[in-house]
């Protein structure tokens, strides 16, 4: 048990403290301001205010957890123990930053709040990011900064007990296409075949006619596949479906659909299952209300898991939606055009509402790479991608995080643009599990 002073006790350092010593270390504490009191106590004690109480073990604090509101901060980044950091206070502390404010400022995603340009999806850009203009994107710096607060406190108290988490890999897949030509009904299909038609791919168009007659598998029907991957590796895996109505951004199979609800089905019985938010029902409440009952019909249970189409997050509004529809986890966070960790966290972490100085039972899941980002954006190749896989896993592995990948079933087909990154699923989920 640790007791720690604070001169003045928020909702921001409460906050931080937690999800610091409780839920990423592992070790409960006391949190008092009263001087007199924590001078009285005897054993492990820490203080986080400008000057230290006597002596016991002292960071100097900043002013980011005594504020509230949200304003640009004067942010400058330097390297410690060959890691980046920042808000520094100098040797007097126990660390030369303040590791509580610098891991508030990101795992707040404090940045989004702040003015910024929006990309073509109106989504906060990885360009924008702290992390992404530092070099430190591919670091789970909150966990690696956690594990120094840890030692820190060891030195000076060796009777602390910390527990220790053990490392964990996720292997997540989000379904926006079910089926490529099954399903469709006759309008979408007879739209596919005219598009074929006029741009003369009658190899599309002899394809499309023997799925539909039975004499072949559809494309992006890789189930079988992915089920093999799960058994295989035995690996915890999550499917989110995309249940929202057809548009331009949303092309899954009607819900009506016999076929597309026994898959939903089969799926459930082998993973978990999530809500899959349609592009349009990210400004749509009531549209992501019908979603989220059309899943949980179909499944006959509570909904409490989900992740946003094309990654589409705005802070606070879309995470109080989802809270606001009993969601209880989140799976969102992540860039859509660099890998690496959003939130510079690779373990679950307790939402944060900045506009209203509040911490939320709403747990948010960090993904750390998607095929998407690797093919679209950063243009790798299959035989490339692993080089950037791997050292994302020798990360989390390194300080006992969870893994947590985003793939589709249509890129698993192993054809056409997805050639070759079937194999790279597997050679993924093969490193991701070894020595766990």
């Amino acid at each position: 048990m640790l007791l720690i002073y604070t001169h003045k006790i928020t909702h921001r350092n409460k906050y931080i403290f937690n999800l610091l010593f409780k839920d990423t270390l592992g070790v409960d504490f006391t949190l008092t301001d009263n001087e007199e009191e924590f001078k009285k106590q005897s054993g492990a004690k820490i203080s986080y205010s400008n000057n230290p109480v006597e002596n016991e073990l002292h960071f100097i604090s900043r002013h980011l957890l005594f504020e509230t509101g949200i304003t640009e901060q004067n942010i400058s980044v330097f390297e410690y123990n060959s890691e980046k950091v920042f808000f520094a206070t100098g040797k007097a502390s126990a660390l030369p930053f303040d590791v509580f404010a610098a891991s508030f400022y990101l795992v707040s995603r404090y940045e989004e709040y702040l003015p910024h340009i929006r990309d073509e999806h109106d989504r906060f850009d990885a360009k924008d990011s702290l992390a992404f203009t530092n070099n430190f994107l591919h670091k789970p710096l909150i966990n690696i900064w956690a594990n120094w607060l840890k030692k820190v406190i060891l030195k000076k108290y060796p009777e602390v007990i910390f527990f220790e988490k053990k490392y964990e890999f996720i292997s997540t897949i989000d379904i926006d296409n079910a089926y490529a030509y099954r399903e469709k009904g006759f309008t979408r299909s007879l739209g596919g075949y005219l598009k074929s038609l006029s741009q003369f791919n009658f190899k599309e168009i002899k394809e499309r006619n023997r799925v539909l007659l039975g004499l072949k598998k559809d494309p992006y029907d890789t189930y079988d596949f992915q089920l093999e991957i799960l058994k295989k590796y035995k690996v915890k895996s999550i499917y989110f479906f995309l249940l929202g109505d057809y548009g331009v951004n949303d092309k899954n199979l009607p819900i009506e659909s016999k076929k597309f609800q026994s898959l939903i089905k089969m799926l459930g019985d082998y993973a978990e299952v999530g809500i899959h938010p349609s592009y349009g029902s990210n400004k749509s409440k009531d549209q992501l209300k019908k979603e989220v009952d059309r899943l949980s019909k179909v499944l006959h249970r509570e909904i409490t898991q989900s992740r946003q189409h094309f990654l589409k997050l705005t802070l606070p509004e879309t995470y109080r939606n989802l809270i606001d529809l009993d969601i209880t986890d989140d799976y969102t966070m992540g860039f859509a055009s660099q890998v690496g960790f959003r939130a510079s966290m690779c373990t679950a972490f307790n939402f944060y509402d900045l506009d209203m100085e509040l911490e939320t039972k709403l747990k948010v899941h960090p993904f750390a790479v998607m095929e998407g980002t690797l093919k679209y954006y950063m243009h790798v190749s299959p035989e490339d991608a692993m080089k950037k896989i791997r050292p994302l896993i020798d990360e989390v592995k390194a300080v006992n995080g969870v893994f947590m990948s985003l793939w589709h079933n249509d890129t698993l087909n192993n054809q056409k643009l997805w050639l070759g990154w079937q194999r790279v699923y597997e050679e993924m989920v093969q490193y991701a599990v070894a020595s766990r």
